[in-house]
């Protein structure tokens, strides 16, 4: 978990700034202090434009610890991201980061199966790319948007059991790297699956033998229904499962209890800070059933 002494408030340049189809951006700063400490699930709070005194929080898709570089994918939602989105190279912003508990995962559980949706996607594919470290694990990514992907799908070569005909589309940044990823929408877009991630998912679930499915832990990241639907897949499979939540937040390190949910405890329902207790829950916390 993150704590007080590894967030930092730097002053990062701006050393990219890709600007994609459906108000989707990729920015790329230098900020060695937090590309040492981020890790898959944390977030940064981003100051946007100096006229605006509200940070907005915002989640970390790669970092790099050599370089010292921290990369973030996000949407334009409203007049924060929109000024965000004009900074260009060589620009300061004053970022805090990295906050948050972060995803952790059992490497006994070699089949991990990972599921982002939106700008949900960023903590998977920083998860993936973690993960693809540990030589014993093989996890298994799927992605999912309702507007054009923030990068140029590609015909996979890596084989996944249960894939329906034609649902061959594939990250190339992850099968570069040789983990397996298939994408997912209701668009009509080439190679994806037509449907849900969790559709997508039990499809792969059910081409598991009994041994396999054993081997399964899930993580998610996206919109609160997407959760809801992961976790319910979760328990219907008996498996492990985490997710992160994606709230609105003020100060973003547990001063204000602006962005609380409220969690299953042992003794009871509890209200939790998700920028500080989380944004990383065990599914079952929040999503009881």
């Amino acid at each position: 978990m993150s704590t007080r002494s590894t967030i930092h408030l730097v002053e990062a340049t701006v050393l990219e700034h890709h600007h994609l189809d459906g108000e989707q951006h990729i920015l790329r700063v230098q900020a060695d202090d937090i590309a040492a400490d981020a890790r898959p699930g944390s977030f940064a709070h981003i100051t946007c434009d100096p006229c605006l005194p509200m940070r907005r929080p915002i989640s970390i898709l790669r970092a790099d610890r050599r370089q010292g570089w921290v990369e973030f994918l996000y949407k334009v939602v409203g007049e924060g991201t929109r000024r965000l989105a004009e900074r260009g190279e060589g620009e300061l912003l004053s970022i805090l980061g990295p906050i948050g508990r972060p995803f952790s995962f059992d490497t006994a559980r070699r089949r991990p199966l990972l599921i982002g949706g939106g700008v949900g996607m960023p903590p998977m594919i920083f998860l993936a790319e973690t993960m693809r470290g540990e030589k014993d694990l093989q996890p298994f990514v799927i992605l999912g948007s309702e507007v054009p992907f923030p990068f140029t799908a590609r015909p996979s070569t890596v084989m996944v059991p249960g894939m329906p005909e034609g649902v061959i589309a594939a990250m190339p940044l992850l099968e570069d790297r040789g983990i397996a990823s298939r994408l997912a929408s209701t668009r009509g877009y080439a190679g994806c699956f037509e449907g849900y991630v969790t559709d997508l998912a039990r499809h792969w679930l059910d081409a598991l033998d009994e041994e396999a499915r054993g081997q399964v832990e899930v993580f998610a990241c996206g919109p609160h229904p997407m959760l809801e639907a992961v976790a319910r897949l979760a328990r219907d499979y008996n498996l492990p499962c985490q997710v992160s939540m994606e709230e609105f937040m003020a100060c973003g390190v547990g001063g204000c209890a602006g962005c609380v949910v409220e969690v299953q405890t042992e003794t009871g329902p509890a209200m939790k800070r998700v920028c500080v207790d989380g944004p990383v829950f065990e599914a079952g916390e929040v999503f009881p059933f």
